[in-house]
């Protein structure tokens, strides 16, 4: 990854969607912000219980790192699971309420409207942004073990499919940090989680003899789906 800006290490950004102008895009750090505590201290979540008021200064510490201003921040309340939600003229004309109450149990945002930036937050589990070049649609998905394992990015490619005509060989996929196969130990549940979806556990699965414990690379999971819908590998 590379720097957005090189006075703010706090956001980066991917050499594959720098090519591309007429987006703007970013991948924040815990570094650069006011959050105290646990949420210490660029957090910019208001779902998690951190000080509304350091949240407001943190986005706008973002902003000011940007290359332009956003007419919204669309932030959902991910609850893990695989719902996906566009963004379009009717949520827009919602209520800062109605928006708040609306986004609730998002898991994965898509839009073909300028001037919105679709966000999500993670940790250990994954980011995938989605850019579709020919139709200027973008997606942001959030892809922990559970959406991963109920097919979260697919249900998100098939909707941008089903709204915008999105094919995969016009769309850019950036998988974000997350964690690693190597830290991603997991019991027989999750990995049962898995088979039930008919996943192909050989290539993203594997057995630590000493330990007994399965570890999973979410990373190809995820890159599977995007394979899956003839996204090009480079």
């Amino acid at each position: 990854m590379i720097p957005v800006r090189e006075d703010h290490k706090g956001v980066l950004g991917y050499g594959l969607l720098q090519s591309c102008p007429d987006i703007s895009h970013f991948v924040t750090t815990r570094h650069g912000g006011v959050s105290k505590g646990a949420y210490a201290s660029f957090n910019c979540s208001p779902w998690c219980g951190d000080d509304p008021a350091a949240v407001r200064e943190n986005l706008r510490l973002l902003e000011e790192g940007l290359s332009w201003r956003p007419e919204s921040w669309v932030i959902p309340r991910q609850t893990h699971g695989t719902e996906v939600f566009e963004v379009d003229p009717e949520y827009l004309s919602l209520s800062d309420s109605g928006r708040s109450e609306t986004l609730y149990g998002i898991d994965a945002l898509i839009t073909h409207l300028p001037g919105h930036f679709l966000c999500i937050s993670t940790a250990d589990c994954v980011p995938v942004l989605l850019y579709d070049r020919n139709h200027q649609a973008i997606g942001a998905v959030h892809a922990g073990w559970r959406g991963t394992a109920g097919r979260i990015v697919e249900k998100t490619l098939h909707r941008m499919r089903d709204c915008f005509g999105t094919e995969g060989k016009d769309l850019l996929a950036c998988i974000g940090p997350s964690i690693s196969e190597e830290s991603f130990e997991v019991g027989e549940e999750v990995v049962e989680t898995f088979r039930q979806q008919g996943l192909d556990l050989s290539r993203f699965a594997s057995l630590n003899t000493l330990t007994g414990k399965y570890h999973i690379d979410l990373w190809e999971a995820n890159r599977m789906q995007l394979e899956e819908f003839d996204v090009p590998a480079s």
